[in-house]
């Protein structure tokens, strides 16, 4: 763990030049007047193996794993918390008496974005209304994760490939449904929660994963997308007038634990970071 006084960390992915951790972990460092620095590590995916036996060499005390890495970066630790052997899949790295250790962060900053923005979405009642998920790939995995661990009694994984949704559905446990993507409002009329998890509303591509205008009035709408900030799916849950969380948030969140890991010290996330990652995220490639 680092003290914080002239303290290295990454982040590593393939490509890595559109990560906005850099701008969160920095703003903190200079926040809290630390010696220290965070910065992006390009790894294609046949030199992970060799970038994370230099981790230490190179003078770092931990860092982040993006897209493609987080499945190496966990057969890669010495040792893994409960999240990231449930997950298959590690996100945050630290170093603990040379060896590396890792975590999952992801479905934290998933609930704590919600809890932040939408306080009550998981009530007691909530939870026994049922969640629908849309997507089952790796970003699933860890909502469905965070959803059955939080209570919900019946979470829908719906996806257009029904086979990787019953997949999903069947490492989670008996809470767990799968549906196709046609189906899936079939399956679960009335969520209290719906949340997008597919890449659909990225760039070009506005098709709408489902049809939210029949949706209960009370139900929340969440997508963990945030370019755009207001998907094609968030668009049309607000013009319904349901609620609805925008993705910025987890990106934020699922930060707090590896900085705190790593510094000694938890930050937290306010407007002004948010409004400093967005600008940033605007400017991005």
């Amino acid at each position: 763990m680092g003290n914080g006084s002239e303290s290295k960390v990454f982040v590593v992915g393939w490509p890595i030049d559109h990560s906005r951790s850099p701008i969160i972990h920095n703003y903190w460092i200079e926040q809290h007047g630390l010696k220290g620095s965070y910065e992006r590590q390009a790894c294609p995916p046949e030199d992970f193996e060799r970038f994370l036996a230099s981790m230490e060499g190179a003078g770092f005390i931990g860092g982040n794993v993006t897209i493609p890495h987080k499945e190496a970066a966990f057969r890669g630790v010495g040792w893994c918390d409960g999240t990231a052997q449930a997950l298959g899949a590690v996100n945050t790295l630290w170093l603990d008496g040379g060896q590396i250790c890792g975590s999952n962060t992801d479905g934290y900053g998933f609930l704590a974005n919600l809890d932040d923005l939408a306080p009550g979405w998981s009530s007691v009642e909530n939870l026994d209304r049922g969640a629908l998920v849309i997507g089952a790939g790796g970003a699933s995995r860890a909502v469905v994760h965070a959803l059955v661990e939080r209570g919900f009694k019946t979470v829908v994984i719906a996806n257009r490939t029904l086979e990787r949704a019953q997949q999903l559905a069947e490492n989670f446990g008996p809470a767990c449904l799968a549906t196709g993507l046609a189906d899936a409002l079939d399956r679960l009329p009335a969520p209290a929660f719906v949340v997008n998890t597919t890449s659909l509303g990225m760039g070009k591509n506005v098709e709408l994963p489902i049809d939210v205008s029949g949706l209960p009035e009370d139900t929340l709408v969440h997508d963990i997308v945030y370019t755009p900030l207001v998907t094609p799916l968030l668009g049309a849950a607000r013009k319904s007038g349901l609620r609805t969380v925008d993705g910025l948030g987890m990106l934020l969140h699922q930060a707090v634990p590896g900085f705190e890991r790593w510094f000694g010290i938890r930050p937290e996330v306010t407007a002004e970071l948010r409004a400093l990652v967005l600008a940033g995220t605007k400017d991005a490639p």
